[in-house]
């Protein structure tokens, strides 16, 4: 016969075991236990910082003026871009950030298959 109360104690002692070499457990009071240390460790530092919004921001703008340039055709496009390039220095900016570049123009031809 299989004894429960003996199954759920010899499980209850592996799962005991598995948190000590894990480093948990009782500590006593004055000693230097896995608590200690754990709490010096310094904290993981992202590694991109300010580039992977950048990054971001970049491929969104990327993909909004292909989707726009697919969907009006690049000569519309290219007019309403002259048209900013004719107004003051706001405007002049956002006709040099939304000018059709190589990239722009690959993209909007891949999504212009599948607008079309």
């Amino acid at each position: 016969m299989v004894d429960r109360n003996l199954q759920n104690f010899y499980g209850r002692l592996g799962r005991i075991e598995d948190i000590h070499r894990a480093g948990g457990g009782f500590e006593a009071d004055g000693t230097l236990g896995m608590s200690f240390y754990n709490s010096r460790r310094r904290p993981q530092r992202r590694r991109f910082g300010i580039l992977a919004p950048l990054a971001l921001v970049a491929m969104t703008v990327l993909g909004l003026k292909a989707v726009v340039h697919a969907t009006i055709g690049a000569e519309l496009y290219d007019a309403r871009v002259a048209e900013l390039r004719a107004g003051d220095g706001v405007h002049r900016a956002g006709a040099y950030v939304l000018q059709a570049d190589p990239l722009t123009v690959v993209i909007a031809d891949k999504i212009g298959a599948f607008i079309n």
